[in-house]
């Protein structure tokens, strides 16, 4: 028995012609429906702007992948979007422990972004966090909170200060610092 194959690719397209992709990428799957081992597909964009489309593909083991991917089918639906869609990056993972190993195997088609240094993730980590402790520190000051045991406060205040930093402080600090995390200046920065 094998173990299913989920596949990670990584895209770039042309953002004004985002419309397009989104029905290449559903006939991708009313395709791949029809093959034996596939167990479902999805994207995703980091923003509605993004020229980078992350896609997901899985089956049932390396055999159904391996007849989809060499398919005429395949072909015909990776060749109608030749010269609008440039392939940048695949994974392969089996299994959902995969997902929190290395992958399996990694076909970067083109050089992949460098991380910024460490020191400098912390400072705009510290950007953000510190401005937020305090504001959430001085609510929670001024509320009925302060009457709660210590760790019941704490926990409060990580459950609010947690998904804000993820979904809202840190993307958007990140953005602004772009220029700086990445050592050049981002279309945000530029406005």
């Amino acid at each position: 028995m094998t173990a299913p194959v989920t596949v990670s690719v990584t895209r770039h397209v042309d953002p004004s012609r985002s419309s397009e992709m989104l029905a290449w990428v559903q006939a991708g799957t009313s395709l791949a429906e029809r093959f034996d081992g596939f167990l479902g597909s999805g994207w995703v964009r980091p923003s509605e702007d993004s020229a980078e489309w992350h896609m997901l593909y899985r089956f049932a083991d390396a055999e159904s992948l391996a007849a989809w991917e060499a398919s005429p089918q395949r072909a015909w639906w990776l060749e109608a979007a030749q010269g609008s869609v440039e392939e940048k990056r695949r994974e392969r993972r089996t299994g959902i422990e995969g997902w929190f190993d290395e992958p399996a195997s990694v076909e970067a088609l083109s050089a992949a972004p460098v991380a910024p240094p460490r020191w400098k993730q912390m400072i705009v980590i510290f950007m953000g966090f510190y401005p937020l402790s305090l504001a959430v520190n001085y609510v929670v000051g001024h509320t009925p909170l302060t009457d709660w045991p210590l760790v019941l406060r704490v926990l409060v205040t990580i459950m609010v200060m947690t998904p804000l930093m993820t979904y809202v402080v840190l993307p958007w600090l990140t953005r602004r610092m772009n220029w700086w995390l990445a050592g050049r200046r981002s279309a945000g920065a530029a406005r």
